[in-house]
């Protein structure tokens, strides 16, 4: 089984370096291109797959097809390619806003088999979030192997295409609200005389634990928080601030903004 990737930037690395890793796939049924020759060289280099000498002489060659393309090009990128892309292949999109009846109408066919994906950044590292949605055409083994490659390279879910806008706030666009959080607890500590760089470190660890915490415990954040908070003490009197402050409100302010911008991308 052959999988090829359109698109070799840093979500495409990401997925290729999860399914190597995981040994889903050999770099030599691997397939790329990127219309960056800097960025196609820089991929075979690292993980040693092939490069295509372009989309159409890659689509005749795979059974798994994943477009990493930028969503602003896909329209583009579809419209070479649809004649050259078979009915049985297997086609995942990473592309955010572009629903599935997009793809099969821009693949013109209905037996197209669709797999629409919405990963995050924290995939760099290993630790992705990945959501799925499938149309009508894909089989119950495809469904699994999508959820095998995203699982490759962190946390992947099934979702009803109906949520995508919802899991671009909680998942694809939440890494930006995090890193604010992170670098302002870190703010927080230099003006209390840390060093920067051990106030990152001191930040950044602090919410990766209390992540792991939660996701290996299967507690609710709220026990979790009041696990923390002792009676008197210091937290509980900065989670009153927090309050005071509209923290929740704001997050959710924020991911609301999020869902609406994504629903009519």
């Amino acid at each position: 089984m052959k999988i090829g990737f359109i698109g070799l930037g840093n979500m495409g690395g990401a997925i290729i370096g999860g399914i190597i890793g995981s040994g889903l796939f050999k770099p030599e049924d691997i397939i790329g291109f990127d219309k960056s020759l800097e960025m196609a060289a820089a991929a075979r280099d690292k993980f040693h797959i092939n490069i295509a000498k372009d989309n159409r002489d890659l689509v005749k060659h795979v059974d798994i097809l994943v477009l990493a393309v930028k969503p602003v090009f896909a329209k583009e990128v579809i419209t070479e390619i649809e004649k050259d892309t078979n009915e049985k292949t297997l086609i995942i999109s990473i592309m955010a806003g572009k629903t599935i009846d997009f793809l099969e109408k821009a693949f013109g066919s209905s037996k197209a088999k669709i797999v629409r994906t919405m990963p995050n950044t924290p995939a760099l590292v290993g630790e992705g979030c990945s959501a799925i949605s499938v149309n009508a055409n894909v089989s119950e083994d495809e469904k699994e192997l999508a959820l095998k490659i995203f699982n490759s390279f962190g946390k992947a879910s099934l979702v009803p295409e109906r949520l995508m806008d919802a899991v671009v706030a909680v998942s694809g666009s939440s890494p930006a609200f995090v890193f604010i959080f992170i670098e302002a607890l870190a703010d927080a500590a230099v003006e209390a005389g840390m060093p920067r760089k051990q106030a990152y470190m001191f930040a950044a660890q602090s919410v990766l634990g209390s992540a792991k915490l939660m996701l290996d415990t299967g507690r609710l954040p709220a026990d979790l928080k009041d696990m923390v908070c002792s009676p008197g003490g210091t937290t509980i009197e900065g989670v009153r601030v927090l309050e005071e402050k509209g923290f929740r409100a704001a997050i959710m302010d924020a991911a609301k903004a999020v869902w609406e911008k994504s629903a009519k991308l």
